[in-house]
């Protein structure tokens, strides 16, 4: 596998003092899966009363432990949780023994942790292919379970890392009926990121309580214009899974509240960028508004279009202000355009306008733009009242270098 040499340069200055979450407790292990030297097993014990949802890749390969989670999804909450991740191996494409490591997973961490079988939700991420050493995993259990602590969540976003180059955290706190209810969650993904779900692997824990059916109502709202709005290169998961725990421990009811789905909300955006900004060879952060489409569905089409267009990142990997390819990515999206009516800017240097390159353009100002680490691109389709936002990053050859020869 390619070595990560470096942090990316979009990346956070460090991970982030996330708020403690009653009824949650983490442990991490190196159990040696695919890597050596580092920890890749994450157990997350969830207390009795946790209510669990979530949102899954909808590819047609999709693997073992994702289709074992959606089976799982939505039980009683009356009896305590578990969920388990291993990273360097995605259990994917692996047939029959893909459900038999999870079953052997899920049985043997149901009977070191007392978790009902039916509470075990487990992830994998990594190599697609390759037989899970579940039995590697199962080994190493039993001192997870006795090891777990509420201030681990760091540790467990490190054991989930791939390809990652920082470990990602977001969280947030807000006052409801007098009472703090904390939000915090850890996300992976660096590569084969264009969700049709949620993204990468992402598990996010609240104390607030809330029945499973409204928690999922929630997830499902915030997926479609957090998670489902970012692309690194176009590509979908087998293993793409987001989970949102709420253990109830802080008493707040936040059934139907506003302000609690709006944190998470944001918590979930946060995750979201933050697996962009380190996307595989990234060097720039990228966001893509779309208006004036003929409705919502066709902007986000054309934003997705240029986003996960290959020349348009390598052109502003290249810091060119080429909008000429955002022209032609609009023109092949396959929703509705009017070539007279397109206006186009980077940042706030207007470069074409209805359907013509604008007379005031600047090519020094474009450029100028396209220097900056975080750059802004707007397209108005000038048909309707559609809009859109996505959020990708360059391509650089460092992709290349990474994948190239991952496997190996």
């Amino acid at each position: 596998m390619a070595t990560i040499t470096s942090v990316s340069p979009l990346a956070p200055a460090g991970f982030p003092q996330l708020p403690e979450i009653d009824g949650v407790r983490f442990a991490t292990a190196a159990a040696g899966v695919k890597y050596s030297g580092r920890t890749d097993v994450m157990l997350a014990l969830l207390d009795p009363g946790t209510v669990i949802a979530g949102a899954f890749t909808r590819s047609a390969t999709r693997a073992a432990p994702v289709l074992d989670c959606q089976e799982k999804l939505g039980g009683a909450p009356d009896a305590a949780a578990a969920i388990l991740v291993n990273s360097g191996n995605a259990n994917a494409f692996t047939g029959k023994n893909g459900r038999a490591s999870v079953a052997a997973i899920t049985a043997a961490a149901a009977d070191i942790t007392a978790v009902p079988e039916a509470r075990v939700f487990t992830s994998s991420t990594g190599v697609i292919g390759e037989p899970l050493p579940h039995d590697r995993i199962t080994a190493t259990l039993a001192q997870l379970a006795k090891d777990a602590r509420g201030d681990q969540i760091e540790a467990a976003a490190n054991a989930i890392m791939t390809t990652d180059t920082f470990a990602k955290g977001a969280g947030t706190q807000i006052k409801l009926d007098g009472k703090t209810v904390s939000i915090a969650g850890i996300a992976k993904g660096s590569g084969m990121i264009a969700p049709d779900m949620a993204t990468m692997l992402v598990y996010i824990f609240t104390d607030a309580r809330i029945d499973q059916s409204a928690l999922q109502t929630c997830v499902s709202a915030a997926n479609d214009d957090t998670f489902n709005c970012i692309t690194v290169d176009s590509d979908t998961s087998t293993s793409d899974s987001l989970l949102v725990a709420a253990t109830g421990a802080s008493g707040v009811d936040v059934t139907g509240n506003a302000a609690f789905a709006d944190a998470l909300h944001g918590v979930m955006r946060e995750l979201a960028h933050l697996v962009v900004k380190d996307g595989e060879g990234a060097t720039k952060f990228v966001e893509i508004n779309v208006t004036g489409a003929a409705s919502d569905t066709d902007a986000k089409i054309h934003a997705l279009s240029i986003a996960n267009s290959p020349l348009v990142k390598t052109a502003i990997a290249g810091e060119d202000p080429n909008w000429g390819r955002i022209v032609m990515a609009v023109g092949k999206s396959g929703a509705a355009a009017d070539r007279d009516t397109l206006s186009i800017r980077f940042g706030d240097v207007t470069v074409a306008e209805n359907g013509w390159r604008s007379p005031d353009y600047s090519e020094a100002d474009a450029a100028a733009v396209m220097k900056a680490q975080d750059i802004t691109i707007t397209v108005d389709i000038g048909m309707g009242t559609g809009k859109a936002t996505v959020w990708t990053c360059d391509l650089t050859h460092g992709y290349i270098t990474i994948n190239a020869d991952y496997r190996s």
